[in-house]
């Protein structure tokens, strides 16, 4: 075999195998330090786009999860608050049973009794303005963009389709935004619900009621007077000798509808929630098949690469040592003859 100096194939070999040595050692380490089996663009640039657009679905899905939590908080609270006005509409009525039903009460004690009704329908209407995060849990007036100019009172179970339109809040359930499905929960008519006729026969809008009048009279309530619970003030409270018993069943009955309502709300945004949940588990195992690198496998790679860049860097020391050999025969010097 020729000996050269100026082109030194052995060692140009040797180079180029320990260079493809350590990048693949080198990418080895990125996988197994940062568990994902594409660490740059460059190798493989098509699994790398599927596994951007599955990540992008999976936080649309976070969001649109996100979105159903916070529904759900609002609907939560919101028969919650159903149930303390169905308590106080109950009290309400134990409290008529006790100032008209029993003859040793004096008119002291029948007093203490209004002052309580007067406090719980001022209570009512306190219920009817709280919010959730800004947003009012109960509405007054039609909303807009549904018949309503945004000022038409509502009316609870209205024959009017105008005066019954609750203000609903699309919530959606997937991630195609408004163009996918969506959940409708309703800010319902707690006012006019607690607003009824004294036969007791309909429901009216909260600012037709009639409690100035009833409140100046010392006989019960007429069949045509607009009786509201409610009060904003205590100039505007009813007393419980002008409230029939009949009213309190007709209001009671009327919270348990809207709790009705909103528990049905509630049920299909839980289903929503459950289905989106499922979906996202399902998307995320789908990413760790794409992305995620086999500790093992790579485990196995790094000792190989390892392996085989200390055998090249050998190789090259060993390919570099025929240099010296050639420096040797120019060096030696044959012995001089006599």
């Amino acid at each position: 075999m020729a000996l050269t100096v100026s082109n030194n194939g052995a060692v140009a070999a040797a180079s180029y195998y320990l260079g493809k040595n350590q990048d693949a050692l080198q990418t080895s380490i990125k996988r197994l330090a940062s568990g994902k089996k594409i660490v740059g663009g460059a190798q493989d640039p098509g699994t790398l786009a599927v596994s951007m657009k599955v990540n992008a679905a999976i936080n649309r899905l976070s969001g649109a999860q996100n979105n159903i939590r916070n529904a759900q908080g609002f609907l939560e609270v919101q028969d919650g608050l159903l149930e303390t006005a169905g308590k106080i509409v109950m009290r309400m009525s134990e409290l008529k049973g006790y100032a008209s039903q029993d003859p040793l009460k004096g008119e002291q004690d029948i007093a203490s009794y209004d002052n309580e009704f007067k406090d719980l329908q001022i209570q009512l209407h306190a219920i009817s303005q709280l919010d959730f995060n800004g947003t009012s849990l109960f509405a007054q007036f039609v909303s807009d963009g549904q018949g309503g100019s945004g000022t038409d009172e509502m009316q609870f179970n209205a024959s009017s389709t105008l005066e019954s339109l609750d203000h609903t809040l699309d919530i959606y359930t997937s991630t195609k935004g408004s163009e996918g499905s969506k959940v409708s929960i309703h800010k319902s008519s707690f006012l006019s619900a607690l607003t009824i006729l004294g036969n007791k026969t309909s429901n009216l809008k909260w600012s037709e009621r009639d409690n100035d009048t009833i409140n100046n009279s010392t006989t019960l309530a007429t069949a045509t007077q607009k009786i509201a619970l409610a009060a904003e003030s205590a100039s505007e409270t009813l007393k419980l000798s002008n409230v029939s018993s009949g009213i309190f069943e007709k209001a009671l009955e009327n919270v348990v509808y809207l709790r009705a309502q909103t528990g049905g709300g509630l049920s299909r945004l839980n289903f929503a929630a459950e289905s989106m949940a499922t979906q996202e588990t399902n998307m995320r195992a789908a990413l760790g098949r794409i992305e995620d690198v086999d500790i093992a496998a790579e485990a196995a790679n790094l000792s190989k690469y390892s392996i085989l860049m200390q055998a090249s860097a050998a190789m090259v020391a060993q390919a570099n040592s025929q240099n010296d050999v050639a420096l040797m025969l120019l060096r030696y010097s044959p012995p001089e003859k006599n």
